[in-house]
Order: C-alpha cells, then sequence, then structure tokens
C-alpha cells in the first residue's frame, strides 16, 4: 500500500498558465497523474481549508479509486517550524499506527518553505520513513527531467540527521508570528486579517519590495514593522519616512542623502534615509505622494541596490528592504499620470490589502477591549463598558479605522464620570458629511421613547461641549447656550450614579 503526504498551496487543485491563463494541474493533481496512491493525506491550514476542499473533489473525481484524507494542522504562523513539525509528527505517527507497514512518499511542491524543510528533516531522521517526491512544473520537464523525481533520504547517499531526546529544535533567527503579533500589539483573527499576516510571513525573509494598501487607521506602519519583525534583519533598524510630510524641494536629499555644498544651504554632508536603514527595513508611508523625480531615482534604487547622494558623481551598494505603504488608489494616480507605472508594478510583487473595520466586524470587540486595557494601566480608576456599548462600538462605521475607534475609546474613558460606560456614554464623532443631520433621526417605532431619546442626545451634546472647551463649565455652557447652572446639574447628577 502507498501512501502519500502533502500540505496544499495556493495553486492546488489548479492554477492559471503563464501563457493566456489557461488551467493547469496544480503540484498534488501533477503528481497523481504519474503515480498512483491508494490514499492521499492532504495537510490543511486555516487558510487552505477551501483549497483542500476543492483539492479533494478534483482527486475524489479524477482518481475515485484513492481515499483521500484531510487533516487540519490548525497553523496560525505557517513559518514557525516548531508548530509545523510538531503537528506534523502528531498526524504522522496517527496515520503509521492506523495503516500499519506502508510505503510513504512526501510531496514538498506545496506548501511553504518551512513546511517543505520540516518535511525533509522528519525523512532524513527516519521519524517518518518515508521518501520524498519533487514535481517539476511542466515548463521544466524535459527529457533528462521527469516530472517527478524521487528521492530516498535514508539510504547510504545521504548523512543521516539525528534529533535530541528533549525534541526538535532549530535556531530560527526570525521572531515567530506570535511573538511579533504580540510584542506590537497587532490584535484580530479575521480570515482577511489572518490572510494579510499570512502573506506578510511568507514574503517577509525574501528581498522583494512589499506594497501595503488600505484605507487610513488600518495598521499599515504597524503591518510593516510586523514584516520586519519576521525578516530576519536587525530588528533596531527599522527607518520611517512619511513621504507626505516632506518638502517637495528636499525628498531626494532627505531620502538619498546629499554631499556638503551640493546646493546652496548644503553646509555638511546628509545621511540619507537609504542609508541609515542599511542591512534593515525602509517604511516609506504614503508612498503616492512623493514627487515624479524621486519616483525615478527610487525605481533605480529599486532596481540595482545603488543611492547616489546628491552632489556624489559616484554611487554606493545599500542592502535595504523596501516596504511601502499607501491609502490611495495607485492605478487612478497612473492614469491621472502622478505615479509612475514601472515603479507601481516593481513595487507590487508582494500587494498586502489591510482590510478596513467595516471588513473585519468581528474584531471589532477584541481590538476594543485590548484598547481599554492598555488605557486602564494609565487610570487610576479602572473603566469598564456595557455590552450595549460594545454592541455600539462593533456597529459603527468607522471612518478612521482602528485610530478613530482608539481616539474614541479613549476620549470617552478619559471625560467619562462613570466607572461603566454604556452605550450613551460613548462620544463618538459622527464622520463629516454634507447631508441633512436630520436623516440621523431615528425611525419611530412601537414601543420607542422620545424622552430617553432626547435625554441620551441632551448627555452627548454636553458631553462633547465639555470636551470642547477642555472641562470649562461655563464656556461649554455658553456653546450650548444653556445656563452654566444647568452644566453643573448634569455633572452633579452624573456623579451621583458613581
Amino acid at each position: 500500500m502507498e501512501i502519500l503526504l502533502t500540505f496544499t498551496g495556493f495553486h492546488d487543485p489548479y492554477s492559471k498558465g503563464l501563457v493566456d491563463q489557461e488551467e493547469q494541474p496544480g503540484p498534488i493533481l501533477s503528481l497523481l497523474n504519474v503515480r498512483s496512491f491508494e490514499h492521499v493525506f492532504l495537510f490543511d491550514t486555516p487558510t487552505t481549508r477551501e483549497i483542500s476542499r476543492n483539492t479533494k473533489e478534483a482527486i475524489n473525481a479524477l482518481h475515485p479509486d484513492c481515499e483521500v484524507h484531510v487533516l487540519d494542522m490548525k497553523l496560525s504562523d505557517p513559518t514557525s517550524y516548531r508548530d509545523i513539525f510538531g503537528g506534523l509528527k502528531q498526524h504522522a505517527y496517527a496515520i503509521q499506527e492506523e495503516h500499519g507497514p506502508a510505503d510513504f512518499f512526501i510531496s514538498v511542491a506545496s506548501g511553504t518553505p518551512q513546511m517543505h524543510a520540516c518535511w525533509v528533516l522528519l525523512a532524513a531522521s527516519g521519524e517518518i520513513p518515508a521518501k520524498i517526491l519533487h514535481v517539476r512544473p511542466p515548463r521544466f520537464v524535459t527529457k533528462d527531467l521527469p516530472p517527478v523525481s524521487e528521492i530516498d533520504l535514508s539510504s547510504d547517499e545521504f548523512p543521516s540527521v539525528k534529533f535530541k531526546s528533549s525534541g526538535f529544535t532549530i535556531d530560527e533567527h526570525e521572531v515567530d508570528i506570535d511573538s511579533a503579533r504580540a510584542q506590537l500589539g497587532i490584535v484580530g483573527d479575521h480570515p482577511a486579517m489572518l490572510k494579510a499576516l499570512e502573506m506578510g510571513a511568507m514574503l517577509a525573509s525574501s528581498l522583494a519590495p512589499i506594497l501595503i494598501t488600505g484605507e487610513t487607521g488600518t495598521g499599515k506602519e504597524l503591518f510593516a514593522r510586523y514584516v520586519h519583525a519576521l525578516s530576519g534583519r536587525p530588528q533596531d533598524t527599522f527607518v520611517a519616512v512619511n513621504c507626505a510630510a516632506i518638502p517637495e524641494d528636499l525628498v531626494e536629499s532627505i531620502l538619498f542623502g546629499h554631499k556638503k555644498g551640493a546646493f546652496t544651504g548644503a553646509v555638511n554632508d546628509q545621511t540619507g534615509k537609504f542609508d541609515a536603514a542599511h542591512k534593515g527595513t525602509l517604511f516609506l508611508d504614503e508612498l503616492g505622494e512623493l514627487p515624479l523625480p524621486a519616483q525615478a531615482k527610487l525605481l533605480r534604487v529599486l532596481q540595482d541596490g545603488i543611492v547616489e547622494p546628491i552632489g556624489q558623481t559616484k554611487g554606493h551598494a545599500v542592502d535595504v528592504r523596501i516596504v511601502a505603504a499607501t491609502n490611495r488608489e495607485l492605478r487612478k494616480q497612473i492614469r491621472k499620470g502622478n505615479f509612475r507605472e514601472d515603479l507601481y508594478y516593481r513595487l507590487n510583487v508582494g500587494e498586502i490589502k489591510l482590510p478596513s473595520l467595516r471588513e473585519r466586524r468581528s474584531d471589532i470587540p477584541k481590538l476594543v477591549l485590548h484598547i481599554l486595557d492598555r488605557l486602564n494601566g494609565s487610570l487610576k480608576r479602572q473603566r469598564r463598558l456595557t455590552a450595549d456599548a460594545l454592541s455600539r462600538l462593533q456597529a459603527h462605521n468607522w471612518e478612521g479605522n482602528i485610530r478613530d475607534l482608539e481616539n474614541v475609546i479613549e476620549r470617552s474613558v478619559r471625560l467619562s464620570r462613570v466607572e461603566v460606560l454604556d452605550a450613551s456614554d460613548l462620544l463618538i464623532t459622527e464622520p463629516i458629511t454634507y447631508a441633512d443631520p436630520l436623516d440621523a433621526l431615528p425611525e419611530p417605532y412601537e414601543g420607542f421613547s422620545l424622552d430617553e431619546f432626547l435625554g441620551s442626545a441632551r448627555k452627548q451634546m454636553i458631553l462633547r461641549a465639555l470636551e470642547a472647551a477642555n472641562g470649562n463649565q461655563s464656556q461649554a455652557a455658553r456653546m450650548l447656550g444653556v445656563t452654566p447652572q444647568a452644566v453643573h446639574k448634569f455633572l452633579n447628577q452624573t456623579k451621583r450614579k458613581l
């Protein structure tokens, strides 16, 4: 009996070809077209569940004599050697125990490089008595290079690999994904966010530039720091530049540096941001604001890795990983002539879109409690939220996303005089709009309380006025057109609820 073990990947069960987008079999189906197995075990991760299901259906349709099993690895980090190794050992031992003596084969064509490495180590050590199968893409198949190559790592041709009795250990230069998320305070497990995190982890150790897109306030710089943390580059060499904040006539000087006397006012040499980020990561925020001349020079640096400071005739090499971010639609900017098309295609090798809060509402309660816990660390009196307050926060549209959410929670907590904030205690500023404000009024319904609604609205207006007046009751009263006694009475009533 022959048994195949393999992860599923983004090219399974079918993938688009390089020419005319024709559909061709992925690695697993390509292997099954030339080798037959009684059992195929598909190792599945949270981001490949649909892929695994589709692959199983395709195998069942094309190879009905083959029994397909899908095994859930529950991997939050597809690059963590320790997690991958532990999951593979657990499942592999169970398979061997259930099926007894059999010929095991491992395909290393699907999955991450870390998954491939763990497969090879397990096979080489003899912990999984299996042969490695290497599946070649169709374009690389020749007379001398068959579609599938078989490697027996237990033969004398390969040195043996031993493991310590305490278990598998490996020197990982990168910070693992869970540690990076915890250190940076990245919260959420919505599938769209997990997909972005997994993609960031997979691209982190490569040299390819990364372009992070998303609305204002979605956490693009935080995500860039997450990629840097997993890159294996020195953790303290992360240089952030806000392209929108640099005067146009100083962009090239700040990014690439200048030599003394290069222009009027250049009284000293200046080190550019590229040199400051040597061996590390350079984060270019608001990339869409970069002037066209600077875009051309940035493209040259991306192509050849050579930086030419202003006033210097000869450039020098830099080792810098570029992570850029923008909230603009760069394709629209290209059509308007404001952004170079060649620079865009150079950067979007690894393009990652961060979801807005509206697209990941299930993460809002987790984010709220995380933010509240952090704020409570600086408050004398701990604040809490009612279920209604949490529901209101989750239902809001958050045009400013996480930054907007953080501001509302901090503003509400610091200005509130109650320990437990209800929905009406939240100081949520509605997005700027030119619509009729009366359109925001609720629709009356049976059981609706006008007094309760007006009371809540009055409370909100007084709290906002106090915020705008920095706590000055007389000024807040003038802004509202009421007497200072009315504001004072409101505050006294609020205190009695404590």
